[in-house]
């Protein structure tokens, strides 16, 4: 999605998103907002975005690639919202009867009477070709 001309590019996004920038060779590094850091445009280099928490609405992050030539100068910009959604399993792990969403034995599983934890069966097969 680059223009032709570009030769690098600079990252900005908003607090509730992380972004690496993966080279090539497997050289790393962070993303922050006003780093005003620059990457050379090279194939095989990949942004990778992140969210740790659950967006409060749609589209409340977002992330702007910005382009630039030969001598540093502004060619253009590429920018994507995002929204994270959050997935949680919620069990009666203690079997009382309650659906915990933060229950402590969530986490394990114990087997017996006394026993706690869930199992999950998940069916993965194929049911149409």
């Amino acid at each position: 999605a680059a223009p032709a001309e570009a030769v690098s590019f600079g990252v900005k996004h908003t607090e509730g998103v992380s972004v690496d920038v993966v080279s090539r060779e497997g050289a790393e590094g962070e993303c922050v907002p006003s780093s005003g850091t620059r990457w050379p445009l090279e194939e095989g280099t990949v942004l990778r975005l992140s969210m740790s928490q659950a967006s409060s609405e749609v589209n409340d992050n977002k992330v702007t690639v910005s382009f630039y030539g030969e001598q540093g100068k502004p060619i253009n910009q590429a920018g994507v919202f995002l929204t994270g959604i959050g997935i949680s399993l919620d069990v009666d792990a203690d079997q009382d009867g309650v659906v915990e969403r933060n229950s402590p034995n969530k986490a394990s599983w114990t087997w017996g009477p006394e026993g706690h934890g869930a199992i999950l069966l998940v069916s993965c097969d194929r049911h149409i070709p």
